[in-house]
Formats: C-alpha cells, sequence, structure tokens
C-alpha cells in the first residue's frame, strides 16, 4: 500500500490491534509486526499495565515463534524514569514499538513529552513499525478516549476524553469494539468532534495504517463513524444523563483486506484497484 499525506511521508507503518491478538495459531497480526520490524530490535512496551508480570514473556514467545527473538521491555513504573539514559538504552537497534495493553492513560501520561516518547517518534520516522493492542491502540491518536460504558446507549456525560500520542491525527480510535459494545460510546466521541474519524476495531483484528490509507487485517470489523455530515445532535445541551440524540452520521463496517482513506473519508473493497 503506498503512503499518502505530507504528516506520514517517510514515516514507518502504524500497526493499530483491537485487542485479543492471536498469539499461537496463524498469529496473522504478530506476523505483520515482525515483517515490518526485520532484524532490528522489537521492544515491547508494558507500559499501558499496572501490573506488567507475563506480558512480555507471552510477546516473547510469540514473536519467537516468527523469527524475532532480538525484544527487549519497555516498563515505566513512575513518568521520572522515562527521563531514565538507561531506558532509552533499551531502544538501541530498535526497528520496531510495539505497545500492549492496560490503561492508556498511564501511556500517555507517563511518556508525554518525555525522552523516551521522543525515541519512539524518532524510530517512526526513520521507518520503523509502531504497533499498539488494547490501550496501545487508543493511544495512538492525538485525542484518545479513555473511559465510557459499553453495552448500552450513550449517556452525554458519560465519556472521558484526553490527548493521546498523536502519531495518527483526526481520528479517535476504541478497541474490542464489538465484543464490549462500544458504539455507543464511540459515537458520542465523534458527536463531540466530529472534525475527527470513529474507528472501533474488533478483537483479534487490525488497521496498518500507511500514510493516510489503512488495510484491515485479521478476523474481525473495523468500524468508521463518519460525524462530517451530522446535521444535529443534543451533546451540548442536554443533561449529564440524557441519551445522545444525532442525526445524519455515516457508518463504515470494513472487514480483512478492505481499504480506507483517512483524506477522502472513502472504503474501498477487498482487490479493488487504486
Amino acid at each position: 500500500m503506498e503512503a499518502a499525506g505530507e504528516d506520514q511521508a517517510g514515516k514507518g507503518p502504524l500497526i493499530i490491534i483491537g485487542g485479543h491478538e492471536d498469539k499461537e495459531g496463524e498469529r496473522l497480526i504478530l506476523r505483520e509486526v515482525a515483517k515490518h520490524a526485520g532484524k532490528g530490535r522489537l521492544v515491547i512496551a508494558t507500559v499501558a499495565s499496572h501490573q506488567p508480570e507475563g506480558y512480555f514473556e507471552a510477546y516473547q514467545a510469540a514473536f519467537a515463534a516468527l523469527g524475532v527473538t532480538d525484544l527487549a521491555e519497555l516498563y515505566v513504573q513512575e513518568r521520572s524514569e522515562a527521563q531514565d539514559t538507561e531506558k532509552l538504552r533499551i531502544f538501541e537497534g530498535a526497528t520496531g514499538v510495539f505497545f500492549s495493553g492496560g490503561d492508556q492513560l498511564r501511556i500517555s501520561s507517563q511518556l508525554g513529552d518525555t525522552p523516551v516518547e521522543r525515541r519512539v517518534r524518532e524510530i517512526h520516522a526513520a521507518g520503523g513499525v509502531i504497533a499498539g493492542t488494547s490501550a496501545g491502540a487508543s493511544a495512538m491518536s492525538d485525542t484518545m478516549l479513555v473511559k465510557g460504558k459499553g453495552q448500552e446507549t450513550h449517556r452525554i456525560g458519560d465519556l472521558h476524553l484526553a490527548a493521546g500520542l498523536g502519531l495518527v491525527r483526526d481520528v479517535i480510535i476504541d478497541q474490542h469494539f464489538a465484543e464490549r459494545g462500544r458504539i455507543g460510546r464511540l459515537l458520542g466521541a465523534v458527536a463531540q468532534n466530529p472534525r475527527e474519524l470513529g474507528i472501533g476495531i474488533d478483537e483479534d483484528t487490525a488497521i496498518i495504517l500507511n500514510g493516510r490509507r489503512f488495510e484491515v487485517i485479521g478476523s474481525g470489523g473495523v468500524y468508521i463513524v463518519d460525524g462530517g455530515g451530522v446535521t444535529h445532535s443534543n451533546i451540548a445541551e442536554g443533561a449529564e444523563e440524557e441519551a445522545l440524540s444525532i442525526h445524519d452520521v455515516r457508518l463504515h463496517v470494513l472487514c480483512h483486506g478492505d481499504r480506507f482513506d483517512l483524506e477522502s473519508r472513502r472504503p474501498t473493497m477487498a482487490g479493488a484497484q487504486g
């Protein structure tokens, strides 16, 4: 897939995963991460977890089966550690960074505007792959969805947004999407920020973003909520417990092989040219 958009020119791909990616079978998504990391070091950033024990070992085993043996774990308990030269040495020879799951607010609050974050951006700018699953997926965008109930109609006051890492602009990313019934909260996020596209990614599903275009891989779906044509919402006037009302929302549902252009806001079917 060709890169498009000056903001991503020369940068490596982003692999944004909805969580619970296959680690023992075909490993389709992790195989893509391994392919783009190549022979360099892959840093597994377990920063999102409050209790990271076991995360690194699980990925170490999964990636070893794919031929990736130079892995290193990055964990930051306190923000001050992200200033530590010892932490920066972890990135020596790195051609990829993989953010695991947990709490996306830990990623942004512990790493934002630190030497570690700048090193991640340098790797990306040099063509390295940056991947994130679950919380690591949500943290990729400039506006990050932090909290909000699933499995029910969205209530106006029930949403928490924060600044993410900003590796991809003009989108809001949610994960574990169909499995946790999160369409309501993504609609709420888009109602607050109709300039931004909402992207909901199912488990064992990912988007591979090159430039401003992405391709879907995996066993589930990717949902695109486009609020650009919205004619009405009650997000500003409604009470906190009031149900969301929003009219003329456009929804796309994509599956493996489908592509999407963030600039034109248009999908392309699997197998189609362009």
